[in-house]
């Protein structure tokens, strides 16, 4: 569908915010509420001694234009959330799925007792601007954009985050009337606040809202978007860490599929075909169902996974399964 005629269709609508299309149907710019998202804040003299010492990025790189990727993980190595990480109003921010957050949140502020530091759920808002237009329509509001090589700026009032892909996107982060105004200024398309997981999945960024499942970091590839320093020191975690990186001990890997589905049965699970025989292959950690049918999902699954195996869901079991491309490539230990 033409971006033209996709937002006459919107327009002559009543979905407004619920609507779910396929990625090939996005429209060229539309902005995303992001009401499935939060942020930790940490603050303070020793907030960055702190944080180097709890997650796996290495949080003395950050500069004010800086956007990293990282994981904080208990001290087995299991991740309890991976996140964005950046500077809001001199604090660092750790932008993740809100699932994750309390947890989170309760086991830096177990071990920020002993610093000098203030930790806290962010009091911000969030909002997205995506689309290959979506820089036309912001730099009407902005005098300038970030961009790849420098991918935070802030102006009025509002932190303003872009993160590359084949659709691009820009994350309004300030405080909610702020942002509301800026996004509502803008005059284009308010998608399902679920898009923004159907942009993870494709980017083959780790949307994990289950910190249960007990991950370390390289299943959910987060060694592939540099979210973890095999070169920053000791942090929580690292010994689980570094023993998958250099012993080769970890045989799994995250991976994005995508097929045709009416209506789905939880707990999602992806099933693979062994002769005429089918076994569980992994678990399904994120996933997105547009209107139309198409499904997209995120799974944990064998490292060694190719297009050679069938895969399906286990239930309904008539949903089948291909793999899509990432844009990163995954070293197979």
């Amino acid at each position: 569908m033409s971006s033209l005629v996709y937002q006459i269709h919107y327009i002559m609508t009543d979905h407004k915010t619920h609507m779910k299309p396929s990625l090939s149907a996005l429209p060229d710019a539309f902005t995303l509420p992001l009401r499935s998202v939060a942020a930790i804040s940490i603050s303070g003299e020793e907030q960055v001694k702190y944080l180097q010492g709890q997650v796996t990025c290495d949080v003395e790189s950050l500069t004010e234009n800086k956007l990293l990727h990282g994981a904080h993980c208990t001290a087995k190595g299991k991740v309890l959330s991976c996140f964005r990480l950046f500077l809001h109003q001199q604090a660092l921010i750790l932008l993740q799925p809100i699932s994750t957050l309390t947890q989170s949140l309760t086991e830096l502020q177990k071990f920020g007792v002993f610093a000098k530091v203030d930790i806290e759920q962010a009091h911000v808002s969030f909002a997205a601007v995506c689309g290959t237009q979506a820089a036309n329509h912001l730099s009407k509001s902005f005098s300038q954009l970030p961009d790849i090589n420098s991918p935070t700026i802030t102006e009025h009032n509002i932190t303003l985050l872009y993160i590359d892909g084949v659709i691009p996107r820009y994350l309004l982060v300030g405080e909610k009337e702020t942002v509301n105004n800026c996004i509502d200024s803008l005059s284009i398309p308010t998608l399902s606040q679920d898009v923004w997981s159907l942009l993870e999945i494709s980017q083959g960024i780790p949307n994990l809202v289950d910190a249960e499942q007990e991950y370390v970091p390289q299943m959910l590839n987060m060694q592939a978007i540099n979210g973890i320093s095999f070169t920053k020191g000791c942090y929580l975690g690292q010994e689980t860490v570094a023993r998958m990186q250099y012993l080769g001990r970890n045989k799994k890997a995250m991976f994005a599929l995508t097929g045709s589905c009416d209506e789905l049965s939880t707990p999602l699970a992806v099933e693979k075909q062994l002769g005429e025989n089918w076994r569980k292959a992994g678990d399904i950690i994120s996933y997105y169902l547009a209107d139309n049918g198409e499904l997209y999902v995120q799974a944990v699954l064998a490292s060694d996974t190719d297009d050679s195996t069938n895969h399906r869901l286990k239930s309904p079991q008539s949903c089948q399964l291909s793999l899509m491309a990432l844009p990163y490539t995954l070293e197979i230990q």
